[in-house]
């Protein structure tokens, strides 16, 4: 059955569209107009006067609704995709953490399971393995027992093991992190730089060698350094001088005001992808939880919209939900919502490689729409053409 989206303001690559309309079928879209479109038979989706988009696409999500992906269970993974739907994500890259090598095959099984039985909630674009080959020294929240060089028997085992790792975050500068990085580039596999202590030398070598990306910017990863009195460049500046893509935890806390004004300035909205970062505590009341799985995660506290280790020494990772994050890119970013909307959906597509059928309202794409007010709430997510959530206020 034919859907149609009418008496919205349609954000499309280019313009927007007040008093638009999108046709569906079959999960794809079928065509965006300018005015409302006459389509026999069809369900009509009224808008109401508020914004269509492309839905937004989470690249690094480790949980939500009281759930984490390393949890390692079916429920864990539905429950994020579900929670996540109601704030706009309709595709998401689930993130694990720092872990034993078991631990991650168990995640990579469940996650085999879970995109088969995924129909109610944001859909999923594979896994993004974050560490466990990371610097001591920026661990941030990452549980210390776990962190260790790359070690090819252990990583040849991991990518043998499942194809479904489509992304995967380390730090340039360990013995064996060069060859790592030209292994998943051979594979297809994006390798990001992250929790890093790597100079402009480090960072230089790793994208020559395939790391594109920069994994929570700012976050866990070097700046200018002082070594003998001499200043050397550190992450941070090499991602800003590289045509490397970021993606920045857009919660306002991570990264406050000035700091998501200098990100867009210097790098754009099509270099730039929001993320969540999300851990299990992301649309739930504040207090006490746990970052990573309930048997052997860290305990944390969720205060300030913000998880912290309970000694608050280091933020233990987001509460966000991508509804956040678009308000805050706007409000303290100074980004309008057409770029905006973009850094939520057009970029992370791109640089996931699946700006040919998502990230846009395009024909042809996969039918993943959120409809929203101009406070960035929440009315209405589509993922594949079906409704996954309907706001109360709509319903």
């Amino acid at each position: 059955m034919k859907k149609v989206i009418i008496n919205g303001t349609v954000i499309t690559p280019y313009r927007q569209l007040p008093g638009g309309s999108v046709v569906l079928e079959d999960g794809k879209i079928l065509g965006v107009h300018s005015g409302t479109v006459e389509v026999p038979d069809a369900e009509i989706i009224d808008a109401e006067g508020n914004y269509v988009s492309p839905g937004f696409i989470d690249i690094h999500i480790h949980g939500g609704g009281g759930a984490d992906f390393m949890d390692g269970t079916l429920e864990a993974f539905l429950q994020i995709a579900e929670t996540h739907a109601r704030y706009g994500t309709t595709s998401m890259v689930p993130s694990t953490l720092t872990a034993e090598k078991e631990d991650l095959l168990l995640t990579l099984d469940v996650y085999r399971e879970a995109k088969e039985k995924n129909t109610r909630g944001a859909a999923f674009l594979g896994i993004h393995l974050e560490g466990p080959y990371f610097a001591m020294s920026q661990r941030g929240a990452q549980d210390p027992r776990y962190i260790r060089n790359p070690d090819p028997a252990e990583y040849e085992e991991i990518l043998a093991y499942s194809s479904d790792i489509v992304r995967w975050s380390a730090a340039p500068e360990l013995e064996g992190a060069i060859e790592f990085g030209r292994r998943l580039r051979e594979k297809g596999i994006l390798a990001a730089v992250a929790h890093t202590d790597a100079y402009y030398e480090h960072v230089v070598e790793a994208w020559d060698n395939g790391y594109t990306l920069a994994t929570h910017l700012y976050s866990a990863m070097s700046g200018v350094t002082r070594k003998n009195a001499f200043r050397y460049a550190g992450t941070i500046e090499s991602a800003f001088l590289l045509d490397m893509d970021v993606e920045i935890i857009g919660d306002g806390i991570h990264l406050p005001a000035p700091l998501l004004q200098l990100i867009y300035k210097i790098k754009g909205a099509d270099k730039t992808a929001l993320i969540t970062d999300a851990m299990r505590a992301a649309g739930m009341p504040e207090g006490e939880s746990v970052l990573g799985s309930m048997k052997n995660g860290l305990k944390v506290i969720v205060e300030d919209g913000v998880a912290k280790l309970p000694d608050r020494t280091s933020f233990a990772g987001s509460v966000a939900t991508f509804d956040r994050l678009v308000r805050n890119i706007i409000q303290l970013g100074g980004v309008n919502l057409s770029e905006a909307v973009r850094m939520a959906s057009t970029t992370p597509a791109r640089i996931m490689g699946v700006l040919d059928r998502k990230g846009t309202l395009q024909a042809g794409k996969d039918a993943d729409i959120v409809i929203f007010d101009q406070n960035i709430n929440i009315q209405h997510t589509i993922v594949g053409g079906n409704s996954i959530y309907i706001s109360k206020s709509k319903s």
